[in-house]
């Protein structure tokens, strides 16, 4: 830890310190990320929280970082299983991530990196992946910002829709989402760093922007932002729904991600002659090159591929293009150079964001190492043009555990287990009959 940072930690640590002992914060959750990025961890007393944040850190069984969907851990993995008995691992507070709890009145909110028994971070979190990721990138001397927008549906507790409007960034649609989103966007701008919420493409769609920072906080931002969702909705007799794609005939959730690096605080991808820099055109080359192989890390559910769909407003194929939506890989020339950026379209709405963002990062990584050229960009409507985008769950898991740059970038074992993880999912899915197969060939056979 640098001068600088052990500085910030010490204020971060005696405001707190002050605060706990003034009485105005009575308890601490202490946060976390299983893979799939559900929100984990612990409530803590706030007069227990200081005696351990910056020592021993709070203990938690490492299986909780195995387990799938519904919570089932998965034998195969290489990093823990029963043969390592599932041992501690221990939930380190980021001070610096500190926030109070909206819904909550004296309760804050840390986010933690996870290290094992001898302080080393474990690598089935998450936010570590991302952090070694973002020092693979420090070593080439560049930092990234990221910008996330996040789509969700917001529906009863059923599941059903509660309005049958379909009126993108529409005000008087908005309306009619009263009082949840109104209560959602004030919760969302004490608790975030939130940039704004519209209305989206599906009925009780929304998308909420966050306002571009470091690679780390952007996640963090958009973990807690579908914590928070979640229990905003909860609060108000409904539920936000982060599923890629909840209905057959209505639009499918997104998580789109606006790159750009930056080397000693200026943007290196400020257009050069009204075109991509040098750096642009490799991190664009390397995302186009990696892409088949990181859409595991956007996508780890069976539903998000049936996103990738011609007329979706999500890409279908492997291409890019300057400003035009139907591309995988959008590149925004604007005439601020602060503002040049690389879109990601292809993450689905219920993906990890530190896998996301780590993944995305790892591509580029990957395209600033190589120097290779992207194709010419095109134009168009691109849904029909080019390579196919992965078409299932288990194509894009042989593709991620294929791909040795991003194996190695990301870690080898921590994709592993990540991919066995989702294997799961995939192999339940097709041991199951569908409702579809019986109304089909029941009878029919």
């Amino acid at each position: 830890m640098s001068l600088t940072s052990e500085l910030e930690a010490s204020t971060h640590q005696s405001e707190l310190a002050r605060r706990i002992g003034a009485g105005e914060i009575t308890e601490i959750e202490v946060a976390w990320s299983d893979q799939f990025g559900h929100a984990l961890g612990k409530r803590i007393p706030a007069d227990l929280f200081l005696q351990r944040a910056l020592t021993t850190g709070f203990g938690f069984c490492d299986g909780v970082l195995a387990w799938n969907a519904d919570a089932r851990v998965i034998e195969s993995l290489r990093l823990t299983n029963w043969d390592s008995g599932y041992p501690d691992v221990f939930a380190l507070p980021d001070l610096s991530t500190f926030k109070e709890i909206p819904w909550r009145p004296g309760v804050g909110h840390v986010i933690c990196d996870i290290v094992t028994h001898d302080r080393s971070p474990s690598r089935l979190d998450p936010r570590a992946v991302l952090r070694r990721v973002i020092g693979r990138l420090g070593e080439l001397g560049y930092t990234a910002k990221i910008g996330v927008e996040l789509e969700f549906y917001l529906l009863n507790p059923d599941g059903s829709t509660f309005q049958d409007a379909i009126q993108t960034y529409s005000l008087e649609n908005a309306n009619t989402l009263e009082p949840v989103l109104g209560e959602l966007y004030s919760t969302l701008r004490a608790f975030t760093r939130l940039e704004g919420i519209q209305t989206e493409y599906g009925p009780g769609q929304v998308e909420a922007n966050l306002i571009y920072t470091d690679a780390l906080s952007a996640a963090d931002d958009s973990a807690r932002l579908k914590y928070a969702a979640k229990e905003v909705a909860r609060r108000n007799g409904k539920i936000a729904s982060f599923m890629p794609k909840p209905f057959s005939e209505h639009s499918g959730s997104s998580a789109h991600l606006h790159i750009s690096l930056w080397c000693d605080g200026e943007p290196a991808f400020a257009t050069e002659a009204g075109a991509e820099t040098e750096v642009g055109r490799y991190a664009i080359a390397g995302l186009l090159e990696h892409l088949p192989s990181i859409t595991l890390f956007g996508a780890h559910s069976v539903n998000a591929y049936r996103r990738y769909v011609p007329g979706s407003f999500a890409p279908a194929t492997l291409t890019w293009s300057r400003d035009n939506r139907t591309s995988s890989v959008r590149s925004l020339l604007e005439a601020s150079p602060d503002a040049t950026r690389i879109e990601l379209r292809t993450g689905a709405s219920d993906a990890n964001p530190y896998w996301l963002i780590a993944s995305a990062l790892a591509a580029v990584i990957a395209g600033l190492e190589a120097r290779h050229e992207p194709p010419e960009p095109l134009t168009g409507n691109l849904y029909e043009v080019g390579v196919r985008l992965p078409q299932s769950l288990s194509v894009a898991i042989a593709l991620a555990k294929s791909d040795d740059a991003i194996l190695e970038i990301l870690g080898a074992d921590s994709v592993h287990d990540f991919a066995e993880i989702a294997q799961s999912e995939w192999d339940e899915y097709s041991g199951t009959v569908s409702n579809w197969e019986l109304r089909r060939y029941l009878a029919n056979s």
